[in-house]
Order: structure tokens, then sequence, then C-alpha cells
């Protein structure tokens, strides 16, 4: 077997230990197609030849989410009987190309039981890089535990910090690894100057975080982040600059912003999965 070939099973190995619920199989899969080398696919091509202008992948749509096939290997290329041009390519490049568009990347479609799909929110932590995302599918939900010495410092702390408009939290729980606490970043200036200050005040602020409780970030102008996305739809800030500064009697009717409006009882959202 060639050294090409190895890597090529490699991808293929890996996609045979896939079944529902088997998450570390699945990450596997992820961190072989993350891989320059091993990580190369055949990409159907619907419109024209590969390196030509206008290559265009297929694509296919499950439960109402945009993939686009492919083949692990020749010889699955042959068995899916596929007659029009195709591409090889590594499958971090093809993540950094269809993640952007909210679109995913459907394995083998012609297998038995239908091949395997990665939603783009997985392509996406293969072009990011796949330690520096929570392993989905995410549970998320308004933290439970208490710490309110931490919220306080982290109060105080944005309110000292001109770069930071608002903040939000919710607790993670990741497919594999520990759950956190995710602060939502929501600043007004992404200069290096602006970003620096909101990155000392963290740090000054994770003095008040008790023992074994991990602490991540997540900017809230992240449009792919599903942390992000799951706080900008559930999750009311507890810090907002712009409440504070109006005049109470300006509140808006709704309890926008902290602290909520007296008599009013936030109840905790229902946890999400993404």
């Amino acid at each position: 077997m060639s050294a090409g070939t190895a890597a090529t099973g490699q991808v293929e190995h890996m996609l045979r230990q896939v079944t529902p619920g088997r998450y570390d199989a699945y990450e596997a899969l992820l961190r072989a197609l993350a891989t320059p080398s091993s990580g190369r696919i055949w990409m159907l091509l619907w419109h024209g030849q590969a390196g030509s202008p206008d290559a265009q992948y297929g694509n296919m749509e499950v439960d109402g989410f945009g993939y686009a096939p492919c083949v692990t290997s020749a010889q699955e290329l042959s068995a899916s009987g596929w007659n029009r041009s195709y591409e090889v390519v590594d499958g971090i490049d093809v993540a950094r190309t269809l993640y952007p568009d909210h679109y995913g990347l459907w394995l083998n479609p012609h297998a038995p039981g239908g091949g395997v799909g990665v939603p783009w929110l997985d392509l996406r932590r293969i072009a990011t890089g796949l330690d520096r995302q929570p392993a989905g599918p995410l549970r998320l939900s308004e933290p439970a535990i208490e710490v309110p010495q931490f919220y306080a410092l982290l109060t105080q702390n944005a309110h000292r910090t001109p770069a930071v408009r608002s903040l939000r939290r919710a607790w993670v729980q990741p497919a594999l690894g520990a759950p956190y606490l995710a602060i939502g970043l929501d600043v007004y200036d992404t200069s290096p100057p602006a970003v620096d200050s909101v990155r000392a005040m963290m740090q000054q602020s994770v003095s008040a975080v008790p023992d074994g409780l991990p602490v991540s970030t997540v900017a809230m102008s992240d449009e792919y982040d599903p942390v992000a996305m799951w706080l900008r739809s559930n999750a009311r800030p507890f810090y907002d600059r712009e409440a504070h500064a109006a005049p109470s009697a300006a509140a808006p009717v709704s309890g926008y912003g902290y602290p909520p409006a007296p008599g009013h009882q936030p109840g905790a959202a229902a946890p999400h999965a993404y």
C-alpha cells in the first residue's frame, strides 16, 4: 500500500467507526479530515471541470440544511456511479470554502445507510482549529451555578472598560469534554488597544472564579459561533452599559438590560442543542 493510499484509508477507516452517539469516533473523523494529505476527499462537481473558474460543487439538502457531497476514495467514486467531473482536495480547504455559506459536507452519500454528514459548524471547527472550538452538538442553557462574586467583579471591571458594550452568559455542555461557563463579549471597538483592554478586564476578573470552574469568552460579533448565536437569541445581558447610563424612567417596558425591572423574574432558557 502506498503512502497516499494509506492516507486516504485513514478517512475511510474513521468513517466506518462512526455510529449514532459515538462522538469520539466522529471527532476522530474530523481530525482525519483536518489533517493535510490524510484528509483528501473527492468533491463531486455539478458544473465545470476541476480547477476551472466555473467549477461548482454538487449540493444536497438534509433536514433543511445544505451539504456538498463527496466520496473518500477512487474506489468509492466508482461505486457511486458519478459520471461528471470531480476534484481531489484536502478536507481543510473544502471546510474553509463551505462553512461561510453555511454548507456542510456529506461523505459517501451512496453508501449503505446514506453516508455521514458533517454540518457547517463542524467544518468551521476544521477550518479554524478543532481544539479552539468545543465539540458539538452543544447543549446550551442559562447558568445554574451561582458565582455572584465573579459576576460582580466582572461587571465592575466592564464598567471601567470603555470598549465593552454588554456581557452575556451561558452554560455550555460539549459532546466531549467538560462543561464550562461562557461569557459573551459585545464590544464597541475591535482595535488592538481595545482588545487588550478587554483581555485585561477578563484577567482581572477571573481571580473571583471558584477553583475548578472553566470560563471561556466568545465574541458576540462572531456570526458563525454557535455559542454567540445562542446568546444573541436567548440570553439578555447581565451587564449593559447603555441600560446603566439611561435614566431609570426611560428604561424599556420589557425590562431589557440589567438589573431587571422590579417584579420581573426572568425564567431560565430551555436547553438547546446545536
